[in-house]
């Protein structure tokens, strides 16, 4: 170990495989499905049609799934201590991803995650990456969408 590693002491060395945590919730809104509708470009009536979609099987409009998935990012990033968000070098991906369940408009979600696998690094920037279960769940604890999601970590 470096007096550098020393002084700014690596998060991703004190990481366990089979660690949990919980987020707190949020309430996806009206004004986010239209935010991000405006933003990504999605104006798919599944999002934006309400005549249309109380005629459909799920009987009302949906939020986005992708907003969902970031929105569940701002959550877990909430959720790190200041030496965690430090120590967060890079979003490396997601895997597994899918949509389980709609989330309506005033559904409340929270993001429950897993440490699955730690993993050294042995060149470029970071000492390892760190891979999670993560499952996005509504207030009625279904879960809505499921994956994997790696970090870069320091």
């Amino acid at each position: 170990m470096s007096d550098t590693d020393t002084e700014d002491p690596s998060v991703f060395y004190d990481m366990e495989e089979g660690e949990t945590a919980v987020t707190q919730g949020r309430t996806i809104s009206e004004a986010d499905v239209t935010n991000f509708a405006g933003v990504s470009g999605d104006f798919n009536h599944l999002h934006t049609d309400e005549e249309r979609m109380s005629e459909s099987p799920f009987g009302e409009r949906i939020a986005h799934g992708m907003l969902v998935m970031s929105a569940a990012t701002g959550l877990l990033w909430q959720q790190r201590t200041p030496e965690e968000r430090e120590a967060v070098v890079a979003f490396y991906g997601i895997d597994d991803l899918r949509f389980r369940q709609p989330v309506y408009l005033g559904d409340t979600i929270r993001v429950e995650t897993e440490v699955l696998e730690t993993r050294e690094k042995e060149d470029g920037p970071g000492n390892g990456t760190v891979q999670n279960r993560v499952e996005i769940k509504n207030q009625r604890d279904q879960t809505v969408i499921s994956c994997t999601m790696t970090s870069l970590m320091r």
